[in-house]
């Protein structure tokens, strides 16, 4: 079963929570960070992202990127900006978004469960990716950012929840893109043990929903801390301990995530529709086309959107993985047409969020940088925990959770 336990967070004060919170370190790019942070130094992407601070030729994995970020939060907390807060603590934190509102509980996940298989994963990490992720905790001893789980909905934590949402918040506000966040603080002793001994008894695992890379990274780094002062997984530093956010299953929304491509692989389009053709139906479409049902794809190329629906016998139904829609287009497109065979490290193929829309597909392409795009249909929180389950790995690039929690609400202080 689960360990899910309070800890004692470092937050900003009510009165700069909203210039502290900022995205997630992946959700932008540095040079969409950094203009999102001028003229802020409280903003959170001065940790997170603190090559920001830093010229743009400068080694972005390089000792004294990692050593800013810890430099920049302890500056946080030097001008009182950020506090601990004295005992430990469950976090309620309800984000809403045009009318989808979901609610999760933040506290900490027992590192130990993410290697005993409990926290489940779907996703393969880039080594890369994951060693600047490890990197920053190593440097800092700190989770900065909370991993973003879910677990099979169990109505003794909902009404909990409820219970301590009827309470006035201590942070509510609407940051500039228009999502709603909202925080409260559980401090009753009762209501913890009761929180903790629900997961313990009522949730057989917990399902990464979104972060992957940090979550391995705080997970081994954990580790390290953890054999270096010789200790126990059964003692109470913080170290056994990562921090997260956990959501219930049946509040989360998946969107799709795209794929757009460099070039056709020498292939002229004529060649490439008679080829796609044995495995499609096709169909032109005069204006943008979002799949609307699972194996249906939406394809834009040389300025026209079309179509596609995976004929019988291109897909397997009885496999989790290979029902799926990106396993369709991978086998039947990117690898036989275009030799995109290594998704994580091929150039030639990248992956846009379902939260920037169609547009950003077409403007991809029409602006040369792209040859041609491919909307996908999103996959199920029933398809994730499946596959979970069954220790099988989703393909890259396949969930875009939205909305995005915000970083610097709650940072995890692994020295203690």
């Amino acid at each position: 079963m689960s360990t899910f336990t309070p800890f004692k967070a470092f937050r900003p004060t009510q009165e700069k929570v909203q210039a502290v919170a900022s995205k997630p370190y992946d959700v932008l790019n540095d040079k969409e960070a950094k203009a999102e942070a001028e003229g802020n130094p409280a903003s959170f992407y001065h940790v997170i992202k603190p090559e920001i601070d830093f010229s743009g030729d400068f080694d972005h994995y390089a000792p004294e990127i990692y050593q800013k970020g810890k430099e920049n939060f302890d500056s946080l907390v030097k001008e009182g900006i950020m506090a601990q807060d004295k005992s430990a603590c469950f976090y309620i934190y309800q984000l809403n978004m045009n009318g989808h509102e979901q609610t999760g509980l933040v506290g900490c996940c027992a590192i130990d469960d993410y290697f005993n298989n409990t926290i489940k994963k779907h996703e393969l990490t880039r080594p890369d990716k994951e060693e600047d992720r490890k990197n920053h905790v190593r440097a800092s001893k700190l989770n900065y950012e909370p991993v973003f789980f879910s677990y099979p909905q169990v109505g003794d934590i909902d009404d909990i929840v409820n219970q301590e949402k009827s309470k006035t918040p201590t942070y509510d506000f609407v940051a500039d893109d228009g999502i709603k966040h909202t925080l409260w603080v559980v401090d009753d002793a009762e209501k913890l043990n009761q929180i903790s001994q629900l997961f313990e008894t009522k949730v057989p695992s917990i399902y990464i929903a979104d972060g992957h890379h940090r979550t391995a990274a705080g997970a081994l780094v954990g580790r390290e801390l953890r054999e270096a002062r010789a200790g126990e997984a059964s003692d109470e530093k913080r170290d056994n301990y990562l921090m997260a956010v956990v959501f219930p299953d049946n509040q989360l929304k998946i969107l799709d995530y795209n794929r757009v491509v460099k070039d056709l692989n020498g292939l002229s389009e004529e060649a490439l529709m008679e080829r796609l053709s044995e495995h499609f139906s096709i169909e032109k479409k005069d204006s943008q086309y979002r799949p609307e049902t699972l194996h249906t794809f939406g394809m834009y190329v040389n300025n026209q959107w079309y179509k596609l629906a995976a004929k019988e016998g291109t897909y397997d139904d009885t496999d989790p993985v290979g029902q799926l829609d990106v396993t369709i287009l991978s086998n039947n497109v990117l690898e036989p047409l275009f030799n995109i065979v290594d998704l994580r490290k091929d150039k030639r193929i990248d992956f846009v969020g379902g939260m920037r829309g169609l547009g950003e597909l077409e403007k991809r392409v029409d602006s040369g940088e792209m040859k041609i795009a491919f909307a996908m249909y999103p996959v199920s929180m029933k398809q994730l925990i499946t596959i979970s389950d069954n220790d099988l790995i989703m393909p890259p690039k396949v969930t875009w959770f939205e909305p995005k929690l915000r970083s610097g609400l709650f940072v995890h202080n692994l020295d203690e």
